[in-house]
């Protein structure tokens, strides 16, 4: 029998990180779901269990940020119309951030690179550091595994993802460009 262990370390105070599995598939649909929700609120995102059974592997590796338990004590305003943490299945650790990675091919050089799936950040969590510290993960992961640039996909009206990635030093290399072939329904 094999036990696997997971082990969390700190991301920010307050705050530890610990690497996903392919088990934490249902936890990861759900964070896309509410990552594309945030923007598209009336859109059908039902294709998302697609992408994850197909990319979702020990290939593309997957993080979880939790808020330590002395954190959550007090925290948040009942009035508020914001989006909970989100549990653990059969566990009180509280899921405030996560972070997926894969690899993509330089079109120009040939060279694999890391490639962002996803950053979310639970919206009650925001403006903490959490993306930026998430950023800087992905970056020494990268790093360290040889890979010398990283890569994501941000819509132009997520002005706040925008500012973040400009911040950090991330350019626009190429713009994906779309033609709607048939009338929207």
């Amino acid at each position: 029998m094999s036990v696997d262990i997971i082990l969390a370390e700190e991301l920010l105070p307050g705050y530890s990180i610990k690497r996903g599995s392919i088990k934490d598939r249902a936890m990861l649909l759900r964070f896309m779901h509410l990552t594309y929700q945030d923007m598209f609120p009336t859109q059908d995102f039902s294709h998302l269990a697609h992408t994850v059974e197909q990319y979702l592997s020990d290939n593309t590796p997957l993080w979880w940020v939790e808020e330590e338990d002395n954190q959550r004590r007090g925290h948040g305003n009942k009035d508020e119309d914001i989006s909970p943490p989100l549990p653990l299945p059969r566990s009180s650790t509280v899921l405030v951030g996560c972070l997926w990675m894969g690899n993509a091919i330089d079109q120009v050089t040939g060279d694999r690179h890391a490639h962002i799936f996803l950053l979310y950040v639970v919206p009650e969590y925001r403006r903490r550091g959490i993306g930026t510290a998430l950023m800087h993960y992905a970056e020494a992961w990268a790093k360290n595994r040889g890979d010398r640039q990283i890569g994501l996909q941000v819509f132009p009206s997520n002005q706040a993802a925008l500012n973040l990635y400009n911040q950090l030093g991330y350019q626009t290399q190429s713009f994906w460009m779309l033609k709607p072939l048939y009338p929207q329904a």
